[in-house]
């Protein structure tokens, strides 16, 4: 979900009813899901693999307009589905796997599945993340066959203004159709695919905003280290 502003609209903010936020991001997480899945599709074409770790991991990225979107792929042994969720989806525990994360929380629960949510990046952030904050719907749906989805994008800058003020000192982001699947595997075991797609806003280069994404993907180290060290921690307080 790309929403665009010219300058002139940055600070316009746009106060309307719960019942139609919901309705909105039901919708426009639908789309994501479908892609997020679509993507996650080992045949899928377009992809182009930039490297596989010692642990198995394999990069990839595909060209998505001025922007590439990058996948990351894995296996995680003896994790079930929901316990890799229910870490991934923590708010208390993404600073432990995400160290540019200065602050985050729950903003507004519209459903039990669908809620708002505020990142921010503080001034000790590395370069491309400082300063910089999202205000993002997540949406965490089971499909039939038991495939987890976990859909998060950012809420049109004018909505998002309206639930939440920028702070002064920060640039507000843009996430795209981003987020996780995870597929069951035997002994208990699951496939992990991560999807991200990011618009820092700003002026920075494309080169840079590549690379931005590069990292988001890579945080998955970290966050595999904390699933196995505490496969039952629940959601943070918000």
């Amino acid at each position: 979900m790309h929403s665009s502003s010219s300058p002139s609209t940055c600070s316009r903010s746009w106060s309307i009813s719960e019942d139609s936020l919901r309705r909105y991001v039901f919708h426009a997480s639908e789309n994501c899901i479908q892609e997020l899945l679509s993507a996650s599709d080992s045949v899928s074409d377009g992809w182009e693999v930039v490297g596989v770790d010692g642990n198995g991991v394999e990069i990839s990225k595909r060209r998505s307009g001025s922007l590439h979107t990058f996948r990351s792929r894995w296996v995680i042994h003896s994790v079930s589905p929901q316990q890799f969720i229910t870490v991934a989806n923590a708010i208390d525990a993404a600073k432990e796997w995400d160290g540019d994360l200065v602050q985050g929380k729950y903003i507004k629960d519209l459903e039990e599945n669908l809620s708002i949510v505020w990142l921010r990046y503080g001034e000790r952030s590395k370069p491309l993340f400082r300063n910089r904050e999202f205000i993002v719907y997540e949406r965490r749906e089971t499909m039939d066959d038991g495939t987890l989805v976990v859909a998060v994008a950012s809420l049109p800058k004018e909505i998002a203004a309206g639930l939440q003020p920028k702070q002064n000192n920060s640039i507000r982001g843009l996430l795209l159709q981003s987020g996780w699947v995870v597929e069951k595997l035997q002994n208990d075991s699951c496939i992990v695919t991560y999807i991200a797609q990011l618009d820092p806003a700003g002026w920075l280069p494309k080169c840079f905003v590549n690379r931005l994404n590069t990292k988001l993907v890579m945080i998955i180290e970290n966050l595999k280290k904390q699933v196995v060290a505490c496969p039952t921690r629940g959601r943070g307080p918000t």
